[in-house]
């Protein structure tokens, strides 16, 4: 597939996710982000337009921060350092925001990771 097409086709299933889906105080939005070397996960506000907590491969939270990379094994460990981010901040239930991406590989690991870790959506 050629990548102009593929751009359009992920952002045109972006644009159809974020029209259902809308984070709150109480349930921010969870999106999840992935390039083609780092993964980047943020708890938003939609309706203050603030970011609550954010987490990604390149944050110092990481122990091992050179063996990141967008992968399904990244993945896994960064889902877990998104909800105890967002624990920390106070936040237990979340709207899933996967940006676009298929739920498939990277994404449902990150996902599963942070359902695991205690967050529920």
């Amino acid at each position: 597939m050629k990548t102009e097409k593929r751009i359009k086709l992920v952002k045109r299933r972006r644009y159809r996710i974020r029209k259902k889906v809308l984070g709150t105080s109480e349930r921010p939005r969870m999106s999840v982000r992935f390039t083609g070397r780092n993964a980047y996960v943020q708890f938003i506000d939609d309706a203050a337009g603030t970011t609550l907590a954010s987490v990604s491969s390149l944050t110092q939270r990481t122990t091992t921060k050179d063996k990141f990379a967008a992968n399904v094994a990244s993945a896994e460990v960064l889902g877990s350092l998104a909800a105890s981010a967002a624990k920390e901040k106070g936040i237990s239930t979340v709207v899933f925001d996967r940006s676009g991406a298929r739920y498939h590989g990277k994404v449902k690991a990150l996902a599963d990771a942070a359902r695991a870790a205690g967050l529920e959506f």
